[in-house]
Order: structure tokens, then sequence, then C-alpha cells
């Protein structure tokens, strides 16, 4: 075996900074699968790398982490398997990855993919029989073992994407990377988190992400581990680090929570909370404060300037679990999801 998934020879695309929207911590789920013999299809989204031990045998054979569909005995060129995949919410996808790793054997020779936009929730049996699905990777050889990214060239708005293998195989993982989009409905009026990734925010700058992405902090419910948060490297100079976030649209901040759960020896020794319009000057929405290990940290915000980009500023370095930054969205941010959300119909 080869030691994990490799790069593809690819090169490296802008999209992977997005965060994954098919990932379960995020609330994607896979819907269903055709096939899945081998291995449960449930895996092809949990958030950690693919792992792999030699010589643990099940009922059906060698136990793999990712999705595994048994041999296909017909011969038809358009024969394959598939998944369904429900995103974590209706977005703008940038790319996606089907990550082979661990299988060299097999895994299937070319995948596609197509993605829909269905309303409300539809069950099972009509995602399969009645939807209709629009190709967004053209059918395309992967290589085994590797993760085989590939952009996406669509400015449309998706709620739901199909990974097709031809003709069998294994994939360990299948990342969606893009951006949230808000449903203006749920915003009319209505008290939000602003940075929750589920309602439209992303992560657009960070100093640091040496242990784990800052794509976590935007994450919907409580974090179960310190991995699945935040976390810098240990600095050995003067600065700080910062995260700063593109807020789901602009809008009128009244409290934050700034949550360091399971963070215990590196925690923040202190935080502060910046924000601006668009791109005017920064001004300050909570003063540099004490921060305490494993505590979820709640404050009421005075500013009542509308903002639409926020900055975090953790002293000196450390992790977090979690950021949420409740308010309201202004009139004119209220204008600018249903333009967004019109545009990508």
């Amino acid at each position: 075996m080869i030691g994990g998934a490799q790069d593809s020879t690819r090169a490296h695309p802008h999209f992977l900074s997005l965060p994954d929207l098919a990932a379960r911590p995020a609330g994607g789920a896979v819907l269903w699968a055709n096939d899945d013999l081998f291995a449960e299809r449930e895996n092809l989204i949990q958030p950690q790398p693919a792992e792999f031990r030699p010589a643990t045998f099940g009922h059906k054979g060698q136990i793999y982490d990712g999705w595994e569909t048994r041999r296909r005995r017909s011969a038809g060129p358009d024969d394959c398997d598939t998944a369904i995949v429900r995103l974590a919410v209706p977005a703008i996808v940038g790319g996606v990855v089907v990550d082979t790793a661990w299988f060299t054997g097999n895994y299937p020779p070319q995948i596609s993919v197509e993605a829909a936009c269905v309303e409300g929730y539809p069950n099972v049996e009509d995602l399969v029989q009645q939807t209709d699905w629009t190709t967004i990777v053209e059918r395309v050889s992967v290589n085994g073992d590797t993760r085989n990214p590939f952009k996406v060239n669509s400015s449309r708005r998706w709620t739901h994407v199909r990974l097709s293998i031809y003709p069998d195989g294994g994939v360990a993982r299948f990342r969606v990377h893009g951006e949230g989009l808000l449903d203006p409905r749920l915003a009319d009026g209505m008290p939000l988190d602003l940075a929750a990734l589920e309602n439209g925010a992303r992560v657009t700058a960070c100093s640091n992400m040496f242990y784990s992405s800052p794509n976590n902090l935007l994450l919907p419910g409580t974090a179960r581990t310190m991995g699945e948060g935040w976390e810098t490297s240990r600095r050995r100079d003067a600065g700080n680090d910062w995260v700063q976030i593109r807020l789901a649209s602009q809008g009128v901040l009244t409290a934050a929570e700034l949550d360091t759960s399971y963070f215990v020896g590196n925690s923040p020794g202190a935080a502060r909370l910046m924000g601006r319009e668009d791109d005017g000057e920064w001004f300050e929405l909570l003063g540099t404060t004490a921060l305490q290990p494993d505590t979820r940290h709640r404050f009421l915000l005075a500013a009542d300037q509308p903002v639409t980009d926020a900055r975090l500023d953790i002293y000196p370095d450390g992790g977090m679990a979690r950021l949420r930054l409740f308010g309201r969205l202004t009139d004119e941010g209220l204008s600018r999801v249903k333009e967004r959300w019109a545009a990508s119909a």
C-alpha cells in the first residue's frame, strides 16, 4: 500500500480554501447509493482523512474507510455506481475533490459529478427517479490513492450533488467546496448568526492554520473535540494570530460568542473583535478581553454601525472552537441577499 492519498499532479486550485459543504459536521449527508456492499457510503463525507489498517478483514473482505461497491459484471459503456449527497446549505460550488486514498487496485478509473437544485426536502425516491441533474464535472479519469481535484465553472445554486464512478470501485472521501447562500425568505427581519457557514458567511483570510482550519469556527453545533476547532502553531515572536470573515451580508451585530471549548492548555489569553463595512476602515466591536480555557464566552456588542466583515484577533495564539456573531441584516444587507439568490437560480 502507498502511504495515504497523494496530491494529484493538477495544480492546487484556489477553491480548496472554500469550506467543504458536503462534510458531515457542516450538515451534509449521503442520502443514497445504488451499492455499498464493501464499505458504507456515509464514509464519503467524514471530515478526517481516510485511514488504512492492514489485515483488518470482515465477512465481506478488507475493511475500507471509504465507499466501495461490488465488482460489476455488466459491460455497458454507461454502467456506473452512484451516490447522492445533500449539501449543508444551498451553494455555488467552486470545485470538488474525489479522494481515492488507500484504494490502489480497486479505485474507479473514471468519475463524473452532477448537481441539482431542489426546493424543500425531497425524499430519496424523488431524487433518484424524478430529479433533473446537470453535469458539473464531465466524465474524466482519476488516479488511485490520490486527491483528485476538479474545478467547477458554474454560478448556479445547487443543493444536491451526484457522484458517479465508472464502472465500480472505491472512493475514500468526496469533498464539495463552495460558498453557501442565505435564503432571503429565512432572513427578512429575523435575528441571525451572521458568521455562520450555513447563513453564507466564509473565512476570507487567516494568519495561521497549522493544526486545523479556521472554517471550523463557522460550523453549526458545538465542537465535540479540540480537533473540531481552529488552532494555530505556537508563536515565537511579538505578533498575534487572527482570522477575517465575510459575514452573511451587511448587518448590525448585537452579541458575540467566543467559544474555547476543549482548548484547555492552548486557548488564547485574550481576544479582540473588529468590524468594517465593505472596504472601509476597521472599528472596534469588542475591546481586548481576557478569555478562559474551555469556556463559552458571551458578550453584548454596543456598536450600531453596519458591518459586512469581521476580524477576530487572538493573543498571542492558540485555539478556538466556534465564533458566533449575532445580529440582524440591514435593508441593504437583505437586498444583497435577495440579489445573489436570484442571480444563482
